[in-house]
């Protein structure tokens, strides 16, 4: 049994234009390609393990205006569908999004190229996270030592390899966020970094707030911050993922929410990999002007 589920691990990955994808999502690939957006859509996107969930709970405490209660009507990956996020028998994440009434909030994971073109077209705005790369792959390891649908990672040392092949869901991380930063300024993008988030959230919170052409008093904005924090959100269960079943994510293996801090990499990297990271880093992100902070 033990081997049979293993095997089904390794099977749920496929390619798509190069990028590994959930099998279930090359599967519904014409749907999600053909789907519809709208002006008005926001489309939060990142990749994964970048502070997807916490980027979410800000976007929607900010649209309704701080009140906890209205945060609380459902989980948090069933406020904003997940474009390319498909289940048989369940709703794919595109019915989901088709049965929403605008204007609508909606969420990513895919590098530029795979996005459905309809978002360029209609002129989104789009909400970009990134985090560095470093404290990213540590978290993606451990998400995918208790996420039973992703191939399981193996040693730290082999995970190590295959991030920095782009050998995981959704593509290579340098890849992805130079997509994003090289189109940033043709599009109505609001590029973000997460250390940036955990060292003044107050400030890039504000950004959000009139990125969404909103406007929010000071307690208003205190609260959020407050309510946005990593410890409420670890301990709210329309955040924390308590209500995924344990054949899913098996939080005895690694909570979802596992530490959320910048600089857990020292934890993880030997010396060796380090230097052999910065060397490949400094290779594929040439010409690039982006600054990560990798410690706060």
């Amino acid at each position: 049994m033990a081997l049979t589920t293993e095997l089904g691990r390794q099977l749920q990955l496929r390619e798509v234009g190069g990028i590994l994808l959930q099998a279930a999502t090359v599967d519904n690939w014409s749907e999600i390609q053909h789907f519809e957006a709208k002006p008005d859509d926001l489309l939060i996107c990142t990749y994964p393990k970048s502070g997807t969930t916490w980027i979410q709970e800000i976007v929607d405490m900010i649209e309704q205006n701080g009140d906890v209660a209205k945060c609380q009507r459902a989980i948090i990956q069933h406020r904003h569908p997940f474009i390319e996020w498909a289940r048989p028998p369940q709703p794919s994440g595109v019915e989901k999004a088709n049965t929403m009434p605008s204007p609508r909030t909606l969420r990513t994971h895919l590098p530029t190229q795979l996005l459905p073109p309809s978002f360029w077209e209609n002129n989104c705005k789009f909400l970009y996270v990134a985090r560095n790369a470093k404290d990213c792959m540590v978290s993606y390891y451990h998400f995918q030592r208790m996420n039973q649908v992703l191939p399981d990672p193996g040693t730290w040392e082999e995970y190590f390899e295959t991030f920095i092949s782009g050998k995981v869901g959704w593509g290579s991380w340098f890849d992805h966020v130079k997509g994003w930063w090289e189109i940033k300024d043709r599009y109505q993008v609001l590029f973000l970094f997460y250390e940036d988030m955990k060292r003044d959230p107050k400030c890039e919170i504000q950004k959000v707030v009139q990125f969404m052409g909103k406007s929010l008093d000071e307690t208003v904005l205190d609260e959020i911050v407050q309510e946005t924090s990593f410890e409420k959100m670890k301990e709210n269960p329309m955040t924390n993922r308590s209500t995924v079943p344990k054949f899913i994510l098996d939080q005895s293996i690694s909570p979802f929410m596992r530490k959320g801090t910048v600089g857990d990499w020292k934890n993880h990297f030997t010396v060796a990999q380090n230097e052999r990271f910065d060397e490949i880093y400094r290779q594929k992100m040439e010409g690039i002007s982006i600054n990560f902070c990798m410690e706060l």
